[in-house]
C-alpha cells in the first residue's frame, strides 16, 4: 500500500467562508500515483468542517442560513465563559463533521457529476490547516 500526505495551508479572509478543494485534492491524488483506494480530507481545527456537495452559490446561502438557524452566531454560549466567542463555530463543525474520504477509482477521485469538496470555516481570518492522505495502491 502506498500513501501521500500532505497539508494544505491557507488564511481565511472571513470568519465564515467556503474554501473548494477539489482541484487541490485532485492533483494531490494524481501526484500519489495511486490508482485504487481513497483519498482522506480532514480538517484539523474544531471550528471548521470538510464536506461534499455542489458548487452552486444558492446552495452555499442555503447552508450557511440552515448552520445559522441551528447553531446561532451570538448568544452567550456556555463556551464564551472561557473569554472565547465561536461557540457557534464548534457547534457548526460538529454539524458539518470534520472530514470526508472519497473514493479513488482508476487514479482519480470517484465524486458524482455536481460534487465537489469544500473545507467550510466558521471562526477565521487566521492560518488553517487542512491534511489530505491518499492511500491505496
Amino acid at each position: 500500500m502506498k500513501t501521500l500526505t500532505e497539508y494544505l495551508w491557507f488564511e481565511t479572509k472571513e470568519r465564515r467562508e467556503l474554501v473548494r478543494l477539489t482541484d487541490t485534492v485532485s492533483s494531490l491524488v494524481r501526484k500519489s500515483g495511486i490508482q485504487e483506494g481513497m483519498v482522506l480530507v480532514s480538517a484539523m481545527h474544531i471550528t471548521a468542517g470538510v464536506f461534499v456537495n455542489d458548487d452552486e452559490p444558492g446552495l452555499h446561502e442555503d447552508i450557511w442560513e440552515w448552520l445559522q438557524g441551528l447553531a446561532p452566531f451570538g448568544p452567550d454560549y456556555r463556551h464564551h465563559r472561557t473569554g472565547e466567542d465561536n461557540g457557534d463555530a464548534h457547534l457548526k463543525s460538529l454539524l458539518i463533521h470534520h472530514q470526508v474520504i472519497i473514493p479513488v477509482t482508476a487514479g482519480k477521485m470517484d465524486l458524482g457529476p455536481w460534487q465537489q469538496v469544500f473545507y467550510a470555516e466558521f471562526d477565521g481570518q487566521r492560518r488553517k490547516r487542512v491534511i489530505v492522505k491518499v492511500m491505496g495502491e
